[in-house]
């Protein structure tokens, strides 16, 4: 076991980690830049995973200067996200079994993730898995986004267990800062975005996906 301390709980990221929709979000990103005139590059989306939406926004208002008709584009990002996720929200492969594990053994579990709290209920709802989790915070539920402690700290206290004793299954390198400050035991399970050096120096464990993290988490 990887682990420096017993898990006593288990906190998830949602998009990238739980839910495949970062692939659906790097198109819906790209479709509404062209459709003003811009290109969104992979480095600028790399750069917006696992940011809070308003963030998000500043960095690619920054990106391509005040002319940027934001608005516009926030009305074209909804547009297409609506119709690219009307067939469903898919989840990442182990996803289910890891969560039906968890709930199965009684190990306490969280959400945390930096979209917004409408957008987390329907995709979770949609993707199946919304009844195995009783605790949530979403960007709207903190005042810092990731890669601030914030979301993860508040995740532990309403689970009333040390972030030292807590998991935090992740893809984003803005996620695994946010709960290596927290004082959590990061675990990183790449997504598009691949690990740094420094990243995973932040992570007791790099997994390939949430298969290899039910192995560890519940072991046979």
């Amino acid at each position: 076991m990887p682990f420096p301390n017993p898990v006593d709980a288990v906190i998830f990221d949602m998009d990238g980690l739980l839910l495949d929709t970062e692939r659906v979000y790097r198109v819906v990103l790209q479709k509404a830049c062209l459709a003003h005139d811009y290109e969104m590059t992979d480095g600028l989306f790399h750069s917006l995973i696992g940011v809070p939406g308003p963030a998000g926004f500043d960095i690619i208002r920054t990106h391509f200067g005040d002319a940027f008709p934001m608005e516009a584009y926030k009305k074209s990002i909804a547009g297409l996200a609506e119709e690219l996720f009307a067939g469903g929200v898919p989840l990442k492969a182990g996803a289910a079994e890891l969560l039906q594990g968890l709930n199965a053994q009684g190990v306490p579990i969280a959400l945390a993730t930096s979209s917004g709290r409408v957008v987390a209920e329907r995709h979770l709802t949609h993707a199946g898995v919304r009844d195995h989790f009783e605790i949530i915070f979403t960007g709207d539920d903190v005042t810092n986004g990731k890669p601030n402690p914030e979301i993860f700290l508040k995740a532990a206290n309403a689970l009333a267990i040390p972030p030292a004793h807590c998991v935090v299954l992740e893809d984003s390198h803005s996620g695994i800062r946010a709960a290596h400050a927290a004082g959590t035991m990061p675990v990183m399970v790449p997504d598009i975005v691949a690990p740094t050096d420094e990243i995973r120096t932040k992570c007791v464990a790099v997994l390939v996906d949430l298969h290899e993290a039910r192995g560890l988490l519940l072991p046979v």
